[in-house]
């Protein structure tokens, strides 16, 4: 099925060759379903997965609305072993109808088990693995892995108010706006997302090697590691794009692991560019057993922001050297 869902969205243009390459590559090392590594990869976005999802499996996708508060009389409908077992989250019970949400929408098995035992008649909708864990968790207390946590669950976030919010981001931009050099420049990222992550380090590149440059909880000055090894640095590097999630246990990591004195459940790596070229990497994360809080979105933009202050300096630099 996996294949076939991912040369489906090939042949829709809604990944590349190379996305699924990487993607079921991934698949393989992390596990998951094909559309829940695609959304940590940072390809596509949760809602759109949905979209497609419900194309391709000419089901109609469970509004995210309408799993935010289920009655417990709803969900009561089917125990939790049955919504394990069958992958299903029942959100709407209508006389003799059960609107259930379901990973797998089209097994005719699982829908004739769910009529015979529930006694109504059964109506798919698709549902993601993320949002379907999510609601696996909220209503039938199933744990989640910190993975699915770390990426997805943006509902526990504490964030800032949307005024509040967009007056602070206003005053990052500002500083960004005005940074001199670019010491300044990190300096500012790493007390922006010191605030959220209780380690932060970055680490710019040199050739094969990633050399510690200003960090926040770490000590990485001197440290030197290199970037031939499979690892979350040559998997960001490769990509051009961010990593969220457990920091795995594989030959390449070590150093990065031996420095953080064991494996973060929840961590992020992202590429700091300075137009098409990766001159650095962001890592953050809060402590080996803790789940991050962070808004990736806003530590993205935090990336983005010094990126183009990055390109500021340099042509001002440049400017004074005439």
């Amino acid at each position: 099925m996996a294949i076939k869902l991912g040369e489906a969205m090939v042949t829709d243009s809604f990944i590349t060759k190379e996305q699924l390459r990487l993607v079921l590559e991934r698949q393989v090392i992390f596990g998951g379903r094909i559309g829940t590594n695609l959304v940590e990869l940072g390809m596509i976005k949760e809602s759109d997965l949905a979209s497609f999802l419900s194309k391709f499996h000419n089901v109609p996708a469970v509004d995210s609305s309408k799993l935010a508060s289920v009655d417990s009389e709803t969900i009561s409908c089917i125990n939790r072993e049955l919504a394990e077992k069958y992958k299903v989250i029942p959100f709407k019970k209508e006389r003799n109808k059960l609107h259930i949400a379901m990973l797998d929408p089209i097994s005719v098995h699982a829908v004739d088990e769910l009529r015979f035992t529930t006694g109504f008649n059964i109506i798919p909708y698709v549902i993601t693995e993320l949002r379907f864990l999510y609601a696996l968790e909220k209503y039938y207390k199933v744990k989640r892995d910190v993975r699915y946590i770390g990426i997805f669950d943006k509902e526990n976030e504490q964030e800032m108010t949307k005024d509040g919010k967009e007056e602070h981001l206003k005053k990052i931009k500002e500083e960004f706006a005005n940074a001199k050099a670019k010491e300044e420049i990190i300096g500012i990222v790493l007390n922006e997302a010191g605030k959220i992550a209780s380690r932060v380090a970055v680490f710019i590149i040199k050739g094969d090697k990633l050399s510690g440059w200003k960090s926040k909880g770490l000590a990485v000055e001197n440290i030197e590691i290199k970037t031939d090894a499979s690892s979350i640095f040559s998997d960001v590097l490769n990509r051009r794009s961010y990593y969220r999630g457990p920091l795995m246990k594989i030959p390449g990591n070590e150093p990065l692991i031996k420095l953080l004195s064991g494996t973060s459940q929840d961590c992020i790596m992202i590429p700091i560019n300075i137009r098409d070229k990766v001159i650095a990497l962001l890592y953050a994360d809060n402590g080996n057993a803790s789940v991050m809080d962070a808004s990736l979105s806003y530590i993205n933009t935090l990336v983005s922001l010094a990126s183009i202050s990055f390109e500021i300096v340099i042509l001002r630099n440049k400017i004074l050297a005439l």
